[in-house]
């Protein structure tokens, strides 16, 4: 499989992937391509093998903190290292960047993501995460 930065023709893929493993909830994923493609769009990373989206990756920093969203990886490849690559290629990013720290936000009924990422070397904080929606999707 190959990283590459996300494509327009691969929105569908891409929000397929995303709905089937349960990622969309609140907002609209092709607004929220769109937003990506407006900052570091090629920050976007998507996994792709024989012309198929298989994975993806959103990255973002703001100077201080940098985030992964979006990490996911089509069931038929998963546990064969493809999301350790996109980590692996987000940590590279930011590091190169002088980014310092790196965020998470996990749902916390998503059990198999946090032991994911623990194995990765990320450990829960003691922060409570709010939010507010400024654009209702």
């Amino acid at each position: 499989m190959t990283i590459r930065p996300d494509q327009t023709a691969d929105e569908a893929a891409v929000i397929g992937l995303w709905r089937e493993g349960g990622m969309m909830r609140w907002s609209d994923p092709r607004k929220d391509m769109a937003r990506k493609m407006t900052v570091n769009p090629e920050w976007f990373l998507v996994g792709e093998s024989d012309g198929r989206v298989m994975a993806t990756c959103m990255i973002g920093y703001e100077g201080q903190r940098g985030w992964i969203n979006l990490l996911a990886v089509a069931p038929t490849w998963q546990g064969g290292g493809q999301g350790r690559a996109r980590m692996a290629e987000a940590e590279r990013i930011l590091r190169a960047e002088g980014c310092a720290k790196i965020n998470l936000q996990v749902r916390a009924t998503h059990t198999r993501a946090i032991a994911f990422d623990e194995k990765l070397g990320f450990a829960t904080e003691d922060f409570v995460n709010l939010g507010k929606r400024l654009v209702d999707d």
